[in-house]
């Protein structure tokens, strides 16, 4: 079946969301993530109306964040969703920094700052100021899992990326690695950045390292492969370095990170 993937509207947020919270929900990892995020849950129409009139407020403030949905053309049901920011100009210092966790207080607050601050200081690290495409969130319905709309929203945010010219960064799941890598994702060196999540935060039996995936535009990747290069991780290495050399992390290069 060919899904449909469009730019988010006002009117569609009650059903992405549906879609997000639904597909974390059925993930382990993925609800273990709501639970330190929202620990009194996310099933309660009051929790659900006040999330929907914040993420609507957010969407009128917001000059670099999209929200893709993945509609089935037969029913035109919502069955997937794609969170992403564009940053289509260098920014600095002050506009990257660390949002806030308003809506909790105390240690769920510190224990979601962990997790939240890992993963905003690994994205510092790799991209300091530069330009790049942002996946905050990735979810399909879990009822509709399988049948190709992960695969289609993927494929969307490629295509975003190939017409831009911006590489695209997230963090997967266990579960999504796969589709990602199969898709031309390939992992952040260690060198570069690594996140490994602390079992007695997690509350689970092992830590947890999480998989840092980029994927450069087709264009850059096609033409360095070309070249001899081996693979696809030993063109994202010569890419980042050469963008360092240049100062691509702030716009300048006296602000180069060190």
């Amino acid at each position: 079946m060919q899904f449909v993937v469009l730019p988010a509207l006002i009117p569609d947020v009650r059903a992405v969301y549906d879609v997000y919270f639904a597909a974390f929900t059925a993930d382990p990892d993925g609800r273990r993530l709501l639970e330190i995020l929202f620990p009194h849950g996310v099933t309660s129409d009051e929790f659900r109306d006040a999330h929907t009139k914040g993420t609507i407020a957010w969407w009128h403030s917001s000059d670099t964040q999209y929200t893709f949905k993945c509609v089935d053309p037969v029913s035109g049901d919502v069955i997937g969703m794609a969170l992403c920011d564009v940053f289509v100009k260098p920014r600095s210092e002050d506009e990257r920094k660390m949002p806030e966790i308003g809506w909790l207080e105390g240690e769920a607050r510190a224990k979601a700052e962990k997790i939240l601050g890992k993963l905003w200081a690994a994205r510092e690290r790799i991209w300091g100021g530069r330009k790049y495409i942002y996946i905050h969130a990735f979810a399909v319905d879990p009822k509709h899992q399988g049948r190709g709309a992960g695969a289609a929203l993927v494929q969307a945010l490629v295509d975003l990326s190939d017409s831009t010219g911006l590489p695209i960064y997230l963090e997967s799941s266990p579960g999504s690695y796969g589709l990602y890598n199969k898709m031309g994702f390939c992992r952040v060196p260690e060198n570069i950045a690594r996140v490994v999540h602390e079992a007695d935060v997690l509350g689970t039996e092992k830590d947890v390292e999480v998989p840092l995936m980029i994927r450069l535009p087709t264009a850059v990747t096609n033409s360095s492969l070309k070249e001899g290069r081996k693979s696809v991780e030993e063109v994202y290495q010569e890419w980042y370095g050469k963008k360092e050399d240049e100062g691509y992390d702030s716009g300048e290069k006296e602000d180069k990170r060190k």
